[in-house]
C-alpha cells in the first residue's frame, strides 16, 4: 500500500460578524475549488478597526488537503 502526500494551502477571509464566521466563510471556499480536505489550521486572527468599532475579523488558515 502507498502512502498519501498531502499539500498545505493558505486561505485568509474576511467576516463582519465573528471569527467564528470567518473560519467558515474560509472553510466554505476552500471547499469549493480544493478536494479531500482533511484538516484545516488557523495561523493568525485579526481584525480590521475604525472610529473604535470593529469593522472586519479576519483569519489566516492553512487547508490541509490530500493529492490524488
Amino acid at each position: 500500500m502507498a502512502g498519501r502526500v498531502a499539500r498545505v494551502s493558505e486561505v485568509v477571509a474576511g467576516s463582519p460578524k465573528s471569527f467564528d464566521d470567518a473560519v467558515k466563510i474560509a472553510f466554505d471556499r476552500a471547499n469549493k475549488t480544493l478536494r479531500n480536505i482533511t484538516g484545516m489550521k488557523i495561523v493568525d486572527m485579526s481584525v480590521n478597526c475604525d472610529a473604535g468599532k470593529i469593522l472586519e475579523y479576519r483569519v489566516r488558515a492553512e487547508v490541509i488537503f490530500i493529492l490524488e
